[in-house]
């Protein structure tokens, strides 16, 4: 068994598509004997195209098995052979429940970021689905981050498993640049505006809810901006468009939820931007990776609120460094009218919500004020 970890972009989905390819070429089948597992549709939807490539010419027989796409194309393709599923957890139990599957033949079980599924509430569907594959398995635990989330699958399911970790996987690739401003939440969009006039590339912009999304996607159209929006409110269809047409540089920017931060590998995206921070540092890592992959380059750009000083604080613990604080351009830089929060106290308003002793983000030179000097509390 393999338990494996490696940073963003480095190419962990070959680490486990071409052992599984050379193991079904040395014989021949017509059942399910390697079973890979993914958090999301897209993820799933990227491991097939892969495969289609790297697979090319061996005559593998491969089913996708998800929601939102035909019952009948898929469960068509598994009475038709298949020897590779790759599959969300809670399709794939649904129709283990109704019989549609057996799942007695697997002989590889992947499970691709893991940690990710147990945070969206796969656990049952994953226990479930274990109960249906042999014993006698080789099972592959592979993500970018390995978290005490998945600690007991691991424990669970994986034998004595070969640890192999590739680099630190606590920090996003070195070829990312780490940058941030500090922002008023009101402030936001016409920071971002600002990066689009005047960055030229494409943009992944991170929101954290699906409404925020949304949002945002509305605001930039009505700006002018050729936008498109993905998230798990979406339709498959819907889903599917708006990340292929940006994949083919049909729309510059894509506004995601985290959706979006786990696996999906688009090349050349210029900026990631976050514009509402992500839950955790994990996350914060996986968003930075999208950008930044297989040896190029790239910038992931943080907007920090009032209220997540102390997560960015947080994030930057854990990844051992600083983020690069940037000034914010002309015509933002003015002082930002904050609501009292639980930095200012009784009286004149000596602090400001971030708690610098200046009622201004920029010191006397106009530059930005070092987080150094905050206060910490």
């Amino acid at each position: 068994d393999i338990l494996g970890t490696a940073k963003t972009g480095s190419g962990n989905t070959l680490a486990f598509l071409l052992p599984i390819i050379d193991h079904l070429m040395k014989n021949s089948g017509r059942e399910i004997e390697a079973l890979i597992l993914v958090p999301t549709r897209e993820l799933a939807a990227q491991i097939m195209d892969t495969l289609k490539i790297v697979g090319r010419g061996t005559g593998i027989p491969v089913a996708l098995v998800v929601g939102g796409l035909s019952e009948f194309r898929q469960l068509n393709a598994i009475k038709k052979g298949a020897r590779i599923v790759i599959a969300t957890p809670g399709r794939l139990n649904d129709y283990l429940k109704r019989n549609e599957v057996s799942l007695r033949s697997v002989k590889i079980l992947v499970l691709d970021e893991a940690d990710r599924m147990v945070d969206m509430g796969f656990l049952p569907q994953m226990r479930a689905i274990m109960n249906h594959v042999p014993n006698r398995r080789q099972s592959m635990c592979f993500s970018a981050t390995l978290d005490k989330t998945v600690a007991h699958l691991v424990q669970e399911y994986l034998e004595n498993p070969l640890r192999i970790e590739i680099d630190s996987v606590g920090k996003p690739a070195e070829s990312v640049v780490l940058k941030m401003y500090q922002v008023a939440k009101e402030q936001k969009l016409f920071l971002l505006i600002h990066m689009l006039q005047s960055e030229s590339g494409t943009f992944l912009v991170f929101t954290r809810t699906k409404h925020g999304a949304d949002k945002l996607f509305r605001k930039l159209v009505h700006n002018g901006f050729d936008a498109v929006v993905l998230h798990g409110g979406k339709s498959q269809a819907q889903r599917t468009r708006a990340l292929g047409g940006f994949k083919e540089g049909k729309h510059r920017v894509l506004i995601a939820t985290d959706i979006a931060a786990r696996g999906i590998h688009i090349n050349k995206i210029g900026h990631v931007v976050n514009y509402d921070l992500p839950q955790n540092s994990e996350d914060f890592i996986h968003r930075a990776g999208r950008t930044g992959r297989v040896e190029e380059s790239g910038v992931a750009v943080t907007f920090v609120a009032p209220e997540d000083v102390r997560e960015i604080y947080a994030i930057e613990r854990q990844l051992g460094k600083k983020i690069e604080r940037l000034p914010l351009p002309g015509g933002l830089a003015s002082e930002p009218k904050f609501s009292p929060g639980p930095f200012h106290r009784a009286g004149p308003q000596t602090r400001n919500s971030f708690g610098e002793r200046r009622s201004s983000w920029q010191n006397s030179s106009g530059g930005p004020r070092n987080f150094s000097r905050r206060r910490r509390y």
